[in-house]
């Protein structure tokens, strides 16, 4: 059986990433691995002239996304690195995964609902998946909003 040392689990605060991250968090618990939890603040936006402050709400969604893994890995004994990007979200989490040197990415599926899901093409689950090399781990659940 393979082990883990080092398991990103990208956030976005939706319940799909809760579910993500309480299986990364108890796979890092039977492993002793480190979670090496991740926000992208995603920059694919058009520009506004109120940028700043959508750059700023988009930060302070990232800080609770990254506290609430944090407080899950403290809650089951596993270290938590937060880590907070900025860039296009699928493109950063394969960069991260390669950055940190993990050993498996953790995900939710349909963490982005609206506008940015229609706007892409496929979601940056299903790009990571197809970009990486990392093994990943899709986590579904019943009750996920298409």
């Amino acid at each position: 059986m393979a082990g883990y040392e080092r398991i990103l689990v990208p956030t976005d605060g939706s319940e799909p990433s809760e579910r993500a991250t309480e299986h990364a968090v108890d796979l890092a618990s039977q492993y002793g691995a480190t979670v090496e939890a991740l926000f992208v603040v995603d920059e694919t936006y058009p520009a506004t002239s109120h940028w700043d402050v959508v750059v700023e709400e988009e930060e302070a969604t990232g800080e609770r996304a990254l506290d609430a893994v944090a407080e899950a890995g403290e809650n089951a004994g596993v270290a938590v690195e937060r880590h907070l990007r900025r860039g296009v979200p699928h493109e950063e989490i394969v960069d991260a995964a390669d950055d940190y040197g993990v050993d498996l990415i953790v995900m939710g599926t349909h963490g982005r609902t609206g506008l940015s899901r229609v706007a892409s093409t496929g979601s940056t689950t299903e790009r990571v998946v197809r970009l990486t090399t990392v093994p990943t781990l899709v986590v579904g659940g019943a009750g996920v909003d298409e």
